[in-house]
């Protein structure tokens, strides 16, 4: 019995976990089979007897008008199947909607008695409001989505209506280019009076397609703008924030193993650590992270990182020259107090990374090479020898004079 409930609860666990992707499985299903009956129609040629008759409104009778809202239903179920995957929380929110109107119109279609097209839309709702937690993400692509179905299903709309009451207009409005013509006047509220509806159904009609036009046009941009532009208001309240509570923290500059184990070393003992890494590099670092994406030696990145007010800055990328150039950029930035230790992969670099003048610099390659060497001979060695070893410092500025001098020396004796 024991084994049996934790065997359920791991099942329980996992479709918890995946409900957003069985949920998109399960809509994507419902907008597929609810547009079959009219698939299967056109299957079996009953598409051929509808095109015969003498007008657009026979041929809407033909088909029959409870049909035709079965396409806008099921492609907008099949657009929001894709937001759902996402976690989208406006597909979540309109699958909901357009759930309604498909019960409705299975229900209706056959004298008021419940079906099972019906009966599963029903339970898919249930279950959407169920798992309602795993759809709070604000997406573009399925804003985006939103936007196009609402737009395709009021398109839809109104160009079948002007064609079921083409006779109630002034000139009538008989041809399929002279309905969309009306139907993206309307939509649009330009109104350009060539079409005029002369009858009560006709007028009301217009009505509800300016209606419908206005607050579709509102929603599909206030869907697709409003999450582009609170993402980015929310970017830089985050950037400041993150700004204002740094102080005496490390940026570490690369995704190299080294890099990686050295974060995971400080973030153990609670040092603040703020990363800096190439764009759309492949990274192991965790999801928590302080992460920055950009030139590491690129003055606005080390500001956005908060350098002037970071103790330590980490050179430590795959490329010798990048290192160079990161300590170089920190040093030139004014105000910028923060410890400079760059990384040297290939040891015969060294003494080129020395000459950029970095606090300390760190080869690991002569760092293995003397401690294996002296493990090999039996010697031992305590904490003031490992750093040492483990540092190469730079070069003192007298040095690098006196080897100046030197040079100028050589070459003045060269010309006498």
């Amino acid at each position: 019995m024991l084994v049996a409930g934790g065997s359920l609860i791991h099942v329980l666990r996992k479709v918890d976990a995946q409900a957003h992707r069985l949920l998109a499985v399960a809509v994507l299903f419902s907008g597929v089979m609810f547009i079959w009956p009219l698939v299967s129609s056109v299957l079996e040629g009953d598409h051929l007897e509808w095109f015969a008759q003498d007008s657009w409104r026979d041929v809407l009778n033909a088909v029959g008008l409870a049909q035709l809202p079965r396409v806008v239903i099921s492609l907008s179920l099949v657009l929001m199947s894709f937001g759902l995957l996402s976690r989208a929380r406006v597909a979540w929110v309109f699958t909901l909607v357009m759930l309604t109107p498909a019960i409705w119109v299975s229900v209706y279609q056959h004298d008021g008695h419940l079906t099972a097209s019906s009966i599963y839309n029903g339970l898919l709702g249930l279950a959407l409001l169920h798992y309602w937690s795993a759809f709070g993400r604000s997406s573009v692509a399925a804003a985006t989505l939103f936007a196009l179905s609402s737009l395709v299903s009021l398109f839809w709309y109104a160009i079948l209506g002007v064609l079921y009451l083409g006779h109630e207009f002034a000139p009538k409005v008989l041809s399929l280019p002279d309905a969309v013509y009306f139907a993206v006047v309307a939509m649009t509220t330009v109104g350009f009076g060539d079409i005029v509806p002369v009858s009560e159904a006709s007028r009301m009609f217009v009505v509800s397609v300016i209606l419908l036009g206005v607050t579709v046009f509102a929603s599909a941009l206030g869907a697709v703008l409003v999450p582009v532009v609170s993402g980015k208001i929310r970017s830089m309240i985050q950037r400041k924030a993150r700004l204002s509570m740094k102080k005496n923290h490390t940026i570490l500059c690369g995704a190299t193993p080294l890099a990686l184990a050295l974060y995971k070393s400080l973030i153990a003992r609670a040092e603040p650590v703020t990363v800096i890494i190439k764009p759309g590099l492949h990274n192991e670092y965790p999801a928590s992270t302080d992460l920055i994406e950009g030139d590491a030696a690129s003055d606005e990145v080390l500001e956005q990182a908060g350098v002037k007010q970071a103790s330590n800055v980490l050179a430590m990328q795959d490329e010798d020259a990048e290192n160079a150039f990161i300590v170089l950029a920190v040093k030139a930035i004014d105000g910028s107090q923060a410890r400079t230790i760059a990384v040297v992969n290939n040891s015969q670099n060294l003494e080129k990374i020395r000459r950029v003048k970095p606090d300390l610099v760190f080869s690991p390659q002569l760092l293995s090479a003397e401690l294996l060497s002296r493990i090999l001979r039996g010697e031992k060695f305590d904490a003031d020898l490992i750093s040492e070893l483990f540092v190469a410092k730079p070069i003192p500025a007298t040095v690098d004079q006196d080897q100046d001098e030197t040079m100028e020396t050589s070459r003045a004796s060269k010309g006498g």
